[in-house]
């Protein structure tokens, strides 16, 4: 069962994703709609996740769909599908090529299966809880041996985090001689890390279609995440912060400096 819906994963993101570069290339057709404070949607991501929930009912019909562009559809089989169409939303308007469709499978309060597809560069990280992670399907680790001061942190920022704390987190992580990275995609730097590209990902505030499939992924590569609770992320979203075994520690000391919990 878990290896079928394993699969589907797969397929569907990488599904999403062609539909995704398709519009990619015809930017100049696009609507972009502004949701608020550098938040913007477009028909692309909202078609995208039509499509993906579409092949997931067709596939799993019972499964709960959780998507940020449409309303959740519960399911009666335990299973519940996280999806993000577009994850660097910004990225894609302006033709940057950092951006990834992201679907996350969820059961009993935990991520047991996370895919993030780049379709631009043809990636697709995926892990299944407890069976390891892989990048275009060969073993994927991550770095146990990496230092603060020898490779870069990726960072975000959410409205929902002040200012302040985030200009804080930047400020500690320059203070201990560490570098920070931000692409515009949470996810794709989550993917990143779990490749050993980033030493390590740290964000005030995330949704769960953000972050719970790349915090799957790192883990199952080897990496370091903050224990959560998959259902309260879905539910509200939080602070996330993951990396690689040596640097670890930390950013969680950083983090715990500058964020709420």
């Amino acid at each position: 069962m878990m290896q079928d819906r394993s699969e589907a994963a797969n397929r569907i993101a990488k599904a999403g994703g062609a539909l995704a570069l398709d519009y990619f290339r015809r930017l100049s057709t696009l609507e972009i709609v502004d949701k608020g404070l550098q938040d913007f949607v477009t028909a692309a991501d909202q078609n995208v996740e039509l499509h993906v929930r579409e092949l997931i009912e067709r596939a799993f019909p019972d499964d709960g769909i959780v998507g940020e562009e449409h309303a959740p559809k519960a399911g009666t089989s335990g299973y519940r599908w996280v999806i993000d169409p577009i994850d660097g939303t910004s990225n894609f308007i302006n033709a940057m090529p950092a951006w990834c469709v992201v679907i996350a499978i969820v059961k009993d309060d935990a991520t047991q299966i996370g895919v993030i597809h780049d379709p631009i560069h043809d990636e697709t990280f995926h892990a299944i809880k407890g069976a390891g992670a892989t990048l275009n399907d060969a073993p994927l680790h991550t770095p146990a041996d990496a230092t603060i001061n020898r490779g870069a942190v990726g960072t975000g920022y959410c409205t929902r985090v002040s200012k302040p704390s985030t200009i804080a987190m930047i400020e500690a992580l320059l203070a201990r001689d560490g570098f920070f990275h931000r692409n515009g995609s949470g996810a794709l730097s989550l993917a990143y890390v779990a490749a050993g590209r980033l030493i390590g990902y740290m964000e005030g505030h995330m949704n769960a279609w953000d972050c719970i499939a790349g915090q799957l992924i790192i883990s199952e590569a080897g990496g370091r995440v903050e224990t959560q609770s998959a259902d309260a992320m879905i539910d509200k979203g939080g602070r996330v912060v993951t990396g690689s075994a040596g640097v670890f520690d930390d950013l969680i000391e950083i983090a715990n400096a500058t964020f709420d919990p």
